[in-house]
């Protein structure tokens, strides 16, 4: 089992540098950079908020359904953070690209990942036409997350992961006549 585990993660380690490495361009250096944000905290608690309490409907009760289904999935997050410490990959390897302040803590899963799927979920499932849009968007923070040298493809695929579980649960639990 471990020899397995071993070669998976020097797979993995490998998609990492390619993404990290090979793909670095300025015009990519400075949209990911700020793209990243989008799946940031203060970001995604500033519109699913603001969905939720000034949009009209059904915007306001998908607002609620995405700030709902962002707080209820950043809980397993902490949690795993604490429970499988992963050093993040700027850390373990130095020939890794990073950008101003990179983080310190531990890196899986990723929350910004983990942000930005349970936020656009509600919205692409109550409004599919959306999706299109939406979705890209939501793989394009996960990929940066990679891009700028602050997560595996594991830590940011476990985030996506997260959201998405919270998100669907969050959408199909939903009181039919509340909001």
């Amino acid at each position: 089992m471990s020899r397995v585990f071993n070669w998976l993660l020097q797979r993995e380690k490998r998609v990492f540098l390619w993404i990290n490495g090979r793909l670095h361009h300025k015009f990519l250096n400075v949209i990911l950079y700020y793209i990243t944000h989008l799946g940031g905290a203060t970001l995604t608690i500033c519109i699913t908020s603001v969905l939720a309490i000034l949009a009209p409907h059904p915007w306001n009760r998908v607002g609620l359904q995405s700030l709902i289904a962002l707080g209820l999935s950043h809980i397993p997050v902490a949690i795993i953070k604490k429970l499988y410490p992963r050093i993040r990959p700027h850390l373990a390897h130095p020939q890794t690209n990073t950008f101003r302040k990179p983080l310190v803590d531990h890196s899986f899963p990723s929350g910004h990942s983990t942000a930005i799927f349970s936020m656009l979920l509600p919205m692409m499932i109550q409004f599919p036409v959306l999706t299109m849009v939406l979705l890209p968007l939501a793989l394009i923070v996960a990929l940066s997350r990679i891009y700028l040298g602050l997560h595996y493809p594991s830590d940011c695929f476990a985030g996506a992961f997260i959201g998405t579980l919270f998100a669907v649960i969050t959408v199909a639990c939903w009181p039919a006549n509340f909001i």
